[in-house]
């Protein structure tokens, strides 16, 4: 017995010295900290019977749910420094993305090639797309009024305040920057996000095409159950905030004005890590062709509240147990690159656009509501083409050390966010779609093909693309990914050297007698 307790005490005593290593290497970590960050948020909730965008026609706000909220983080290795925005917006627009960066380089010096601002795609938000103001100006009598009337249109006043809130916003995380110790991962969950398109047994791909639909084939796309997560905390271990990236659209809308799931996903995160104040950055994965709507379900769908509880609630609580178990320490280099190039868009055929004319004319309860409001877009393309042939593509690399932000103005396929993912040499690569500005839907080239279709491959002032743009968009991203040199991410101090034994307990042979 006697020589158990000095085994006992000789093993305690290890532990308590190797334990007494570690916090003295962390305490020398955090009395130099390779790098600062900082986060802030501000609000931009829209008013009570303002536009609520998310369609091709007009629908307003009668109610309230919860906060919308620009979300930033600042990033800063000591030599460059990167500002991460998240909106809680259908999309942010080029004009208001160039004006943010503009003003946010003045005030800061961050450059406006390392400042990515995001929308979360959230379709119970404020008016900032689908139109905006002056955009059909240029346009006759009837195409203004298809466009500023009876089409989804951004707030001029809206977008100003936006605009301020990413300003103000990016401005107050760079001044509240602090030495920070950090760190990255990745986790899993795949039981809430799936893809919408479907293989149909006449060789088209149809986009929800109904629960028990004896004529679906098989899906017809992949998803990405990917939870990216960034964490950061100050030297006395205090949770500043996160980024977490995802792939599934924000369409649960629990009712009224909301962030859409990403406020179930910020108030698990904020619990959990016991930090009511922590700023949550959404970005979002790459996701055009991903929602949370479940076509090969046998069960109702819950109610959007619940849906969004449930959405939220499973990433969230995902992005915890990444946060949990990260290693902290500093996420260098910190860096950036932008790739700019233009893109052709697709045209309709005169014919098409006459046809259109006549129908956007009449009333769509005459013509019907559908065939209505895509004659009505082909009108505004056709419009739109006149000023603008050509689009003007921006994808953007943030780097975070071993992390790098693959940024793109698409609501782009999931397939192709997997590429890129599989050509970055970073050990963790996020996509992030709607940055930046807005182009639409980008398909892959297989479904603007014969056997491809759906809602997002349709023709509208909205998505336009030549088929070969997802293709480009990949290219670029992962060229700048190639151009970046990854980053470590943080481990645990090596194992002290073997002693000559182990535990004296667990030493013996099988005692029977």
């Amino acid at each position: 017995m006697r020589w158990a307790w000095v085994s006992v005490l000789i093993f305690t005593g290890a532990v308590a010295m190797i334990v007494d290593n570690l916090d003295l290497a962390v305490a020398q970590t955090q009395e130099n900290p390779a790098m600062k960050a900082g986060f802030a948020e501000r609000d931009i909730t829209p008013e009570i019977g303002m536009e609520q965008p998310g369609g091709y026609v007009k629908s307003f706000h009668r109610s309230f749910h919860d906060p919308c909220k620009v979300r930033a983080a600042v990033f800063d290795d000591g030599s460059k420094r990167v500002a991460v925005v998240g909106v809680d917006a259908l999309v942010v627009r080029e004009p208001q993305v160039q004006a943010a960066r503009e003003r946010i380089a003045a005030r800061t010096g961050i450059p406006p090639e390392a400042i990515l601002i995001a929308a979360s795609h959230s379709h119970s938000s404020g008016p900032t797309g689908m139109v905006l103001p002056g955009e059909y100006d240029h346009a006759s009598e009837f195409v203004r009024k298809l466009a500023y009337e009876m089409s989804s249109c951004a707030d001029a006043a809206y977008l100003e305040r936006v605009v301020d809130a990413i300003v103000e916003a990016v401005c107050a995380a760079d001044s509240a920057r602090v030495p920070a110790l950090c760190g990255a991962g990745k986790g899993l969950e795949s039981g809430v996000s799936f893809n919408r398109r479907f293989r149909m047994k006449n060789g088209l791909t149809y986009t929800h095409p109904g629960q028990g639909n004896p004529d679906i084939v098989e899906v017809a796309g992949p998803i990405d159950p990917e939870v990216g997560v960034v964490g950061c905390w100050d030297t006395s271990g205090k949770f500043l905030g996160c980024l977490v990236n995802f792939a599934c659209h924000a369409t649960t809308n629990p009712g009224g004005i909301s962030a859409n799931w990403i406020y179930f996903m910020e108030r698990v995160i904020r619990g959990a890590m016991e930090a009511p104040e922590a700023v949550v950055v959404f970005l979002p994965g790459a996701c055009g062709d991903v929602t949370q709507v479940d076509n090969l379900s046998p069960y109702a769908n819950p109610p959007g509240a619940r849906w969004a509880q449930i959405v939220g609630g499973a990433v969230g609580a995902e992005a915890v147990k990444v946060l949990i178990k990260m290693e902290r320490g500093a996420l260098v280099p910190v860096d950036y690159r932008v790739k700019r190039w233009t893109v052709a868009r697709r045209v309709p055929k005169p014919e098409r656009v006459k046809r259109c004319y006549e129908i956007a004319a009449k009333d769509p309860k005459e013509v019907g509501h559908t065939d209505w409001v895509f004659a009505k877009e082909i009108v505004l393309l056709d419009a739109l083409l006149q000023k603008s042939p050509m689009a003007e593509v921006e994808v953007q690399a943030i780097q975070i050390g071993p992390v790098v932000l693959l940024a793109n103005p698409a609501e782009l396929f999931c397939q192709l966010g997997l590429d890129i993912k599989a050509g970055s040499p970073f050990p963790l690569t996020f996509p992030v779609e709607l940055a930046n500005g807005c182009v639409g839907y980008v398909p892959t080239e297989e479904a603007l093909g014969p056997h491809g279709g759906g809602y997002e491959t349709r023709l509208t002032s909205y998505s336009n693309l030549e088929p070969t743009a997802g293709t480009q968009i990949v290219r670029e991203c992962v060229e700048l990914a190639r151009s970046l040199t990854p980053g470590k991410i943080p481990t645990r101090p090596p194992a002290p050297p073997f002693q000559g034994s182990g535990w004296s307990y667990g030493n013996v042979p099988p005692e029977l007698d």
